[in-house]
């Protein structure tokens, strides 16, 4: 079974009930009528003290910050703006280690880093949407970062809500990061775009 997220309508907290529901259900991963999500971590991670929850979020998580770290280091390399550049460079820092943590999560919950379940990140720009960017110069390029990442942001602040409550105190510390830095950056990033589109 797949689960689609529409990134424009974010309806990331439906999907996640809707899982949780079927959690609850006592699907089986190896089942074979297709209802299984063939994820290791949907059960409970007693020995590593990580949640279906926590699981499923690095799983989202880890290729959402890639794609960020990824259009950072596009910037680094395209945009001459100091503003850009400085942000970039701030958005790299920050999420490359958080994905070495959730990576850890995983590899400690003795499951992929990749799960089964079908379900896409909200946020996340398309292979199209990166393609413009890689083609764009000046200030063309830097308002469709500035675009491109604030609703990548807004995208990681709905999927946080998955863990924000956890169980577990390292999942709850990276969600309050995640929502402490992201929202400040989307403050910031809003500005520059307001200042470039004049």
């Amino acid at each position: 079974m797949k689960f689609e997220i529409d990134k424009k309508t974010g309806s990331i907290i439906a999907g996640a009930a809707v899982i949780a529901f079927l959690l609850g259900t006592g699907l089986n991963h190896n089942r074979e009528d297709g209802w299984g999500f063939g994820m290791m971590g949907m059960h409970n991670s007693s020995n590593s003290g990580f949640s279906a929850n926590d699981i499923m979020f690095a799983q989202m998580m880890i290729p959402h910050h890639q794609q960020a770290v990824e259009m950072s280091d596009l910037a680094l390399a395209t945009s001459t703006n100091p503003k850009i550049l400085a942000l970039a460079k701030q958005i790299r820092d920050a999420q490359a280690p958080e994905i070495s943590q959730m990576k850890k999560w995983l590899t400690s919950a003795g499951t992929s880093l990749m799960g089964a379940h079908g379900m896409t990140m909200d946020g996340m720009l398309t292979d199209s949407e990166i393609a413009t960017l890689k083609a764009s110069k000046g200030n063309e390029f830097d308002r469709l970062f500035l675009s491109g990442m604030i609703g990548h942001h807004e995208g990681a602040l709905t999927m946080v809500s998955m863990i924000v409550n956890s169980d577990n105190a390292e999942a709850r510390t990276l969600a309050k990061n995640i929502k402490v830095s992201q929202s400040a950056e989307i403050a910031m990033m809003k500005e520059y775009l307001a200042t470039l589109t004049k």
